[in-house]
């Protein structure tokens, strides 16, 4: 069977493309105007309407709700922030664990917004598993839980080879960690179902419209500009195709794969029966989920980033990509050895240089922003929505500052990545460095991270 590679994801192969939306017409004015139309904003401008009905919201869209990451991303619905730690240090523990525990709630509010709305996508409440396959895996396992329950995850569980076995039988899992703070979801049904909500409730959404340039109160467009007292960018592994933007998120590459759907001879030797989204503990990590038509989709990293912050065209991923990936699927489950891979598609991230999601409103210009996600922006784009809402509320004075504005996240700047051609070798430098890292782990069976990975890590910025 021939791999569908591209076609956006695979998502899209059960839902079908949407039709499209209508571009700008032409100049326009807005009481907020939302640039990019994936999770972060449409979440945004759902709130936004919900919280004060009679406001103009306008949300611009360059290709379709649902083009970028929110349509292509694994499907992990999980309370892991990018940037903890080191909020932690600038802010101090109990910060830290204060936007810990709003991103547990995150995944019941989203999990809530779904239901109440009627979006139907594929929601399995299986928590997420995390594996370690190696010694030097099973100390990171080890320090990662101890961590998460350090900051108030007290209902995780770590699990023994036999105990992770029993949940999935990953090939040579020697333990895990488990927490009920997750679902697997189908990505582009929940996006596409909230794109839905959010014009239910009068927000104008506008396709095909790509924003060149935000400056305070307009974005402009090929079409006309929009004029508004807030102008929210939510435009993730995107952003560097903006004026002025071209290093301030790094586009980082991931792809996956899917298989057909599985017979159930092969689910009786995998297991996976509480279709837990699953990851393991690799520097070059996998993330996986049964999907609601038994098919595995998994993801990684294949080429980590393009020239120039180039973005793909469509999806489409490289045939060694491919490969790769699914010589991970058969090393993780044998027992899939000569199932066809159906379909293969990349999309990009936004990664900050210090590696911390963000959210911000400059009260002077109007101008707002969320993202830098790394890779965790299911649950965080609502968590960065929810904010973005309260921080424009306060600005207008609809309101005072709330639980959320004061998280340790808010206003928080970062410097530029390095200009090309440093930012290309670095970045290729470091996953180079990750993948010796877990071969070398791997086959001298060490007892603890490979001195290469803490180095990769520091130059990183991690």
């Amino acid at each position: 069977m021939t791999t569908v590679n591209g076609g956006i994801s695979f998502w899209y192969s059960s839902t079908g493309l949407p039709a499209p939306r209508e571009p700008l017409p032409g100049d326009t004015a807005a009481d907020v105007c939302v640039v990019g139309g994936g999770y972060t904003g449409l979440w945004t401008a759902y709130y936004l309407k919900k919280a004060v009905p009679f406001l103009r919201i306008v949300v611009l869209e360059r290709k379709f709700c649902g083009y970028g990451a929110s349509g292509r991303n694994g499907g992990w619905l999980y309370n892991g922030i990018a940037g903890r730690d080191r909020y932690a240090a600038l802010h101090g523990h109990d910060a830290a664990a204060g936007l810990q525990r709003a991103m547990n709630d995150s995944v019941d509010e989203v999990v809530r917004v779904a239901q109440e709305e009627g979006i139907d996508a594929d929601v399995h409440r299986g928590g997420v598993l995390e594996v370690a396959r190696t010694p030097a895996q099973l100390a990171r396992l080890k320090a990662y839980h101890a961590a998460e329950v350090a900051f108030g995850e007290t209902d995780r569980l770590l699990l023994g080879a036999v105990e992770t076995a029993e949940r999935v039988r990953v090939a040579g899992t020697v333990g895990g960690s488990w927490t009920p703070h997750g679902a697997r979801i189908h990505p582009a049904k929940l996006v596409q179902g909230l794109a839905k909500a959010v014009e239910a409730l009068g927000v104008v959404i506008h396709e095909s419209t790509p924003v060149t340039e935000i400056r305070p109160k307009h974005a402009v467009t090929p079409y006309g500009t929009v004029r508004a007292p807030y102008v929210l960018r939510c435009t993730e592994g995107f952003t560097a195709d903006l004026k002025g933007q071209r290093r301030a998120w790094l586009p980082m590459n991931s792809s996956m794969i899917a298989t057909e759907p599985l017979p159930a001879e092969v689910w009786r030797t995998i297991g996976w029966d509480g279709r837990e989204a699953l990851g393991d503990m690799a520097h070059a990590y996998v993330y996986a989920q049964r999907t609601a038509d038994d098919r595995i989709a998994l993801g990684g990293r294949g080429v980590p980033y393009r020239f120039g912050s180039r973005t793909d065209s469509d999806g489409r991923t490289q045939d060694a990509t491919i490969a790769a990936l699914r010589d991970v699927l058969v090393r993780f489950f044998p027992a899939t050895a000569g199932v066809a891979i159906d379909h293969a598609w990349s999309g990009v991230l936004g990664v900050p240089r210090d590696w911390c999601a963000s959210v911000e409103l400059d009260r002077a210009t109007g101008l707002g922003w969320a993202g830098g996600y790394v890779g965790s922006g299911v649950t965080t784009a609502n968590l960065a929505a929810r904010t973005l809402r309260d921080l424009v509320q306060q600005d207008s004075g609809q309101s005072g500052p709330t639980e959320l504005t004061a998280q340790p996240w808010v206003g928080h700047r970062v410097r530029r990545w390095e200009p090309e051609p440093l930012r290309w070798l670095g970045v290729h430098g470091l996953y180079a460095a990750y993948r010796y890292a877990d071969r070398r782990e791997a086959e001298a069976h060490l007892a603890g991270t490979s001195a290469v990975a803490r180095a990769a890590d520091r130059i990183a910025g991690r």
